[in-house]
């Protein structure tokens, strides 16, 4: 039977797979980094034997226990998705990822030929799956003749900035299971929730310890988002075994090293010493603060956005203001995106490049571009005890609600008798 195109969009243009927080690099990272620049001989595939341990040092103060020879670092989460993804479908093979998902999740499984389908997400949270969607997916794929053999989830979700639930994640991880499947976590977000002591994050390697890969771009919450580094854990038992040595071919293959002053600094930021922790819980706290306030003006001028629970951004659907923007030309994703962003002055990548429908009214919003533009504005965001109230904040955050209430007063004058 012939199968299915899983998208109908065509080309669409891709942006970076992470955004930067908008704030200047820790003094401390710069100085590793600064210290390994003169260092030129080539770091070995894979990592070094320090780097792999901090990693180890990582996760099992997460409650995922695990030694260097489980372990694989790459120049960044793309590197090691692109390697997994060939090691787990060397003679074919299917991707599954949720809708919406990272940017960059599939590109990487195209560009190895692999089909990759889009399985709804629950209202409630992005991330993972709908289980029922999920095995209504694998279904369909199998009677169109297609092997679905990979899912990759996040359950600190980049787009929909949303933590989901433990009972969801345990319903599709059992669906998962059913059917076969590895799965692969990009863990990347999982230290920047919102409110740590008000959610409960579980990894899927905690549930499901021989069949979940976990990989974490520390380019996200640990290092600056143009220093390109990753690691992965891989499963227990003999599968983990084996997949971690392909692993370590491919990326042999590819030569995909870390080069030696980014693989100093993400050393030092995996150990977690004290100034790395409270760089993060600050930009943490402040990336909340300024999201909160971002999904009150978007929700307040009538647009529909799940609460934000972790991360730098609010996915928003504008669908009841079509109405409204359809009258200003804007009619799809794309449109959508191309007047948000001349109106806001900041990037507001559309839906589609998340996997979304392309009719679907739908953009993510960064709230780093709402920090200030020069590195003084931003450390003062990041320091400040009342950060909404400086004036550089306050008004990219007025600029911000000015766009959104357009909208919405163009939306009741629709709706008003004419």
């Amino acid at each position: 039977m012939r199968r299915t195109d899983p998208e109908g969009h065509g080309p669409v243009r891709y942006g970076p797979p992470l955004p930067g927080d908008g704030l200047p690099v820790l003094p401390e990272l710069a100085a590793h980094l600064a210290a390994a620049a003169s260092r030129a001989e080539p770091q070995p595939v894979g990592g070094t034997p320090a780097l792999l341990e901090a990693a180890c040092g990582y996760w099992t103060r997460r409650g995922l226990p695990c030694v260097p020879d489980r372990v694989a670092a790459g120049p960044g989460a793309p590197a090691l998705l692109l390697a997994l993804t060939a090691a787990l479908a060397t003679d074919g093979g299917d991707v599954l990822v949720p809708r919406p998902c990272a940017v960059w999740w599939a590109p990487y499984a195209r560009l190895l030929g692999r089909p990759v389908y889009h399985v709804p997400t629950q209202a409630e949270s992005g991330g993972v799956p709908d289980p029922y969607a999920l095995l209504e997916t694998v279904r369909r794929v199998r009677a169109e003749g297609g092997d679905p053999r990979l899912l990759v989830l996040s359950v600190a979700d980049d787009p929909t900035a949303t933590v989901a639930p433990p009972e969801l994640l345990h319903e599709t991880l059992e669906a998962a299971t059913a059917e076969g499947l590895h799965l692969v976590s990009d863990e990347t977000w999982r230290d920047t929730v919102h409110d740590p002591h008000g959610t409960v994050l579980l990894s899927p390697a905690e549930m499901l310890p021989d069949r979940v890969t976990v990989v974490t771009d520390l380019a996200g919450a640990l290092l600056p988002a143009g220093w390109p580094a990753a690691v992965a854990r891989f499963p227990s038992g003999g599968t983990g075994e084996r997949l971690h040595a392909r692993v370590l071919d491919i990326l042999t293959a590819l030569d995909a090293r870390i080069a030696a002053p980014v693989a100093a600094a993400a050393g030092y930021a995996l150990d977690e010493p004290e100034p790395v922790t409270e760089r993060r819980e600050a930009a943490v706290r402040l990336h909340a603060r300024v999201a909160a306030a971002v999904h009150a003006a978007v929700v307040g001028a009538g647009a529909l956005a799940r609460p934000p629970q972790a991360g730098r951004h609010l996915y928003a659907d504008l669908g009841p203001l079509r109405e409204a923007l359809a009258a200003r030309g804007v009619g799809d994703a794309q449109e959508l995106e191309d007047h948000l962003g001349a109106r806001l002055g900041m990037p507001a990548p559309g839906g589609h490049r998340f996997g979304d429908d392309l009719a679907a009214l739908r953009v993510r919003l960064s709230t780093g571009a709402l920090l200030g533009g020069a590195d003084e504005e931003r450390t003062e965001s990041l320091t400040s005890p009342s950060p909404l109230e400086l004036p550089h904040v306050h008004r990219a955050l007025v600029s911000l609600r000015s766009v959104f209430d357009d909208l919405r007063d163009d939306a009741q004058r629709w709706e008003s008798p004419r």
